[in-house]
């Protein structure tokens, strides 16, 4: 009788050491996106640029004011736009969340490990001849921050670093201070990052904010969290993107009887029962209005928005992302989303 052995199954992205971690992050970059650019030069999103390309009708809704042609508007007695060319070197600074909320995950990577994969796929898309790109790291022991430089090498030490960041500890298991030595009161907030990055690009390029969003989010849904208006000013310069990392079990909850939550950044601890049907439509209506509330903010900011999950394929959804701005920008005039005007 022969005997049957089930062949391993191939490992998750998290299983693998950090080396082979990268390769198969270029890999997949390489292999699934990087022929989304063949014969354009544009990265993630059309532009930014600064060479004039002509003029096209405004779109309401989707077009900026700032960006009115009005000599043409004056000539033609119909709104235009200034339309540019994408620059021939671009500089991408990245602002990425690894703090005690982006340590969680349900599905085959947690959160970090989806930021992780966001900067590669950013990394390898935007790296060419003369483009740089430059980090600020929120960690759990302050923050980290990366010249804007260009080449391979220094992309893979950035994914190294974001690899290899400290895990944050639960403040019920901090060692206390010792005599004689200053501790930090708390880990660096999204909008400290965001203050740093608008001080540090000081020249017109690409801005890619990767996080959760939930730092300081208000209990109030119509008052602004406290990162908005920086990453609105952030927005008038430079082209920002702004990649949400969410996982399923943020948004509903299963029915597996008493558990333990943790808050990872306060340390506190409830007990909730899942079995109770009425708890988790609650948490799951809470749930998406947050998720709303993150997504009113980054829309009135005016950055774009790209939102990821840790239990579907992240290379997917950056490949429709693309399809759909593409799509945006080439649209002729009269065209709107979703038919014709």
């Amino acid at each position: 009788m022969r005997r049957v052995v089930a062949a391993p199954a191939d490992p998750g992205l998290a299983e693998l050491a950090p080396d082979r971690r990268l390769r198969r992050l270029e890999l997949t970059v390489t292999r699934r996106l990087n022929g989304l650019l063949h014969g354009q030069y544009r990265g993630l999103l059309p532009g930014p640029g600064s060479e004039p390309a002509g003029s096209r009708e405004y779109r309401p809704g989707e077009d900026e004011v700032r960006r009115m042609d009005w000599a043409v508007t004056a000539r033609t007695a119909v709104p235009h736009v200034r339309q540019v060319d994408a620059d021939r070197e671009l500089t991408t600074w990245l602002l990425v969340d690894a703090s005690a909320s982006m340590e969680f995950g349900t599905a085959e990577l947690d959160k970090r490990e989806l930021a992780v994969a966001a900067v590669a796929a950013i990394g390898f898309l935007t790296a060419g001849v003369g483009n740089r790109i430059g980090a600020q790291v929120l960690r759990a022991d302050g923050v980290r921050r990366f010249p804007a430089r260009s080449g391979r090498t220094h992309l893979l030490g950035l994914l190294r670093a974001l690899l290899a960041a400290p895990r944050a500890t639960a403040p019920d298991d901090r060692p206390g201070p010792s005599v004689g030595v200053s501790v930090p009161v708390g880990p660096p907030e999204l909008v400290d990052g965001l203050d740093a990055l608008h001080r540090a690009a000081n020249r017109r390029g690409l801005v890619v904010v990767v996080s959760d969003f939930l730092d300081g989010l208000p209990d109030d849904p119509d008052e602004p969290p406290p990162w908005e208006r920086t990453l609105r000013r952030l927005a008038v310069r430079h082209q920002v993107l702004a990649i949400e990392v969410t996982d399923p079990r943020e948004l509903e909850l299963p029915d597996v009887g008493l558990i333990t939550l943790v808050d990872p950044e306060t340390g506190r601890r409830r007990e909730v029962c899942t079995s109770d049907r009425r708890l988790r439509e609650r948490y799951a209506a809470a749930a998406t209005a947050q998720r709303d509330q993150v997504h009113q903010a980054l829309r009135r900011s005016g950055a774009t928005h790209l939102a990821l999950r840790t239990d579907r394929d992240w290379s997917v959804d950056i490949v429709r992302h693309v399809h759909a701005q593409r799509r945006m920008a080439a649209a002729p005039a009269g065209v709107v989303r979703g038919g014709a005007a």
